[in-house]
C-alpha cells in the first residue's frame, strides 16, 4: 500500500489513524488478547508496574493496542486508571504474609526456609530457541500436565506463607538499626503534585511506577561510583500478597476483613555498607537498607529501586543520583515520552521566530563586513 498525501488537518489525522490500524492488521493476523496475557508475562508485569494499575487483562489489551510499545501501553493504562473511582482503601499489606514462589539471598547461602530459585532466566543460555517457531498448544498441554504431576509428587511441607525475613536476623545481631513503624498516612503523587524534599512514601511511589530502563540506568550509575559502595541483595522475594478491605458500611468486626484477591509482587531488601562515626572518632562499618517493591516479577527494577531508595536518602547530595528532583522527575515514562514526543508536534511559529533572529544576525554581520566595521 503506497502512501497517499492528504490535504486538510482533520482529514489527515483521520487517515493517519486508519493507517495505524492498517499497520497492525496488514499481515492478516489478529493478536489474541488471551495469548498476550498468557505469553508475555514480563511485558505485562512491566506495564502494570509503570502504570500503577494491577490488571493483567487490561495490560494485555493495552499492549495489543500499542503494538507492543511499552511506553504507549503505559500511557493507555494510566489514562484508563484516571477514569476509575476509588471506592475502597485496602488494609495495610504485610509482605511477611507473602505466599513465596521465588526467594533468594546473595548475602547468605543458608537462610531459614532455604533458597527457592523459582522461575528465573538467571541460569539459562542466552540462545534463541528456534523450536518455539513450531510449538503447538497440544504440546504445551502435554508438557504442562507432566510438570504438574511432578510438582505434586515432589511437594514438601515447607510453609511458603510465613518465611522469615533475612533482615530480621541482622537486626537481632545489631548489624542493622531498628526501624520503627510510621503510621503517617502516605502521600499520593497521582493526586497531589510532587514537592521537594519528597517524603519517603512519595519517593517509593515514584520509583515503583518509574520507567524500568530509567530506574535501572540511574541505579547503575550509583553503583559505578556516584554515591554508594557495592550493595548486596539481602533478600529478594516474588510471590502473591493477599489484599483485604474493611466492610464498606462498617458492619464487620474491626478484626475481620473481606479478602478480595491476590497481587503478585517482587520485593527486595538491599544491604548497603556505610561507615558510621562513633565516639572518640572511631569509625565502624554498618549496613543500611534500601527497599524496593513493584507489581509482578520485575526483579531488576525492584533491585534498582532499592538502590535508589537508599541513594535518595542522602542528607547532603554530592551526585545527581542523590538529587531527588533530578532522579524523580526524569524516570517517569509518560512524562518523559510525552515531552520528547511533543517535539514532533507543529512548532512553526517559535521556529520561524528563531529563524528570523538568525537571519537578522547574519544580515547585520554581513553589512558590517561590507562597510569594514569591526
Amino acid at each position: 500500500m503506497g502512501y497517499v498525501a492528504v490535504k486538510g488537518g482533520t482529514l489527515a489525522i483521520e487517515e493517519s489513524i486508519r493507517r495505524l490500524k492498517y499497520e497492525r492488521v496488514k499481515k492478516g493476523k489478529v493478536l489474541d488478547v488471551e495469548s498476550v496475557e498468557c505469553g508475555m508475562r514480563g511485558l505485562i508485569d512491566q506495564v502494570m508496574s509503570e502504570s500503577s494499575l494491577y490488571g493483567e487483562t487490561l495490560a494485555a489489551i493495552a499492549i495489543k493496542q500499542a503494538e507492543g510499545n511499552p511506553e504507549e501501553a503505559v500511557f493507555l493504562m494510566r489514562a484508563y486508571r484516571s477514569t476509575l473511582p476509588r471506592k475502597h482503601y485496602s488494609r495495610t499489606v504485610h509482605t511477611g504474609e507473602m505466599r513465596v514462589e521465588r526467594r533468594i539471598s546473595a548475602s547468605f547461602k543458608d537462610i531459614p526456609g532455604g533458597q527457592i530459585l523459582g522461575a528465573t532466566t538467571d541460569f539459562i543460555h542466552r540462545l534463541i530457541d528456534f523450536e518455539l517457531m513450531n510449538e503447538t498448544e497440544e504440546e504445551a498441554k502435554i508438557w504442562l500436565s507432566a510438570f504438574e504431576r511432578q510438582v505434586e509428587y515432589e511437594a514438601d511441607d515447607t510453609d511458603l506463607n510465613r518465611l522469615p525475613k533475612v533482615s530480621d536476623y541482622l537486626r537481632a545481631e545489631g548489624l542493622i538499626a531498628d526501624c520503627g513503624n510510621d503510621d503517617q498516612e502516605p502521600d499520593d503523587v497521582t493526586r497531589t503534585s510532587l514537592k521537594f524534599p519528597a517524603s519517603r512514601s512519595e519517593i517509593l511511589q515514584v520509583l515503583t511506577r518509574g520507567q524500568t530502563g530509567a530506574v535501572t540506568a540511574f541505579a547503575y550509575a550509583v553503583i559505578r561510583g556516584y554515591g554508594q559502595l557495592h550493595p548486596t541483595v539481602g533478600e529478594l522475594r516474588v510471590g502473591d500478597l493477599p489484599v483485604c478491605i474493611d466492610d464498606p458500611i462498617g458492619r464487620s468486626d474491626p478484626d475481620d476483613a473481606y479478602y478480595i484477591g491476590d497481587v503478585k509482587v517482587t520485593e527486595v531488601e538491599m544491604l548497603i555498607p556505610v561507615t558510621v562515626e562513633k565516639e572518640h572518632g572511631k569509625k565502624e562499618l554498618e549496613f543500611d537498607i534500601g527497599y524496593g517493591v513493584c507489581f509482578g516479577q520485575n526483579e531488576t527494577k525492584a533491585i534498582a529501586m532499592g538502590i535508589l531508595d537508599n541513594s535518595l536518602s542522602a542528607k547532603h547530595p554530592e551526585y545527581p543520583s542523590q538529587n531527588q528532583e533530578f532522579v524523580l522527575y526524569h524516570i517517569d515514562s509518560v512524562e518523559a515520552t510525552g515531552f520528547v514526543s511533543h517535539l514532533k508536534m507543529p512548532h512553526y511559529v517559535t521556529f520561524q521566530s528563531k529563524l528570523d533572529s538568525v537571519r537578522k544576525t547574519r544580515k547585520s554581520k554581513t553589512e558590517r563586513q561590507e562597510v569594514g566595521s569591526p
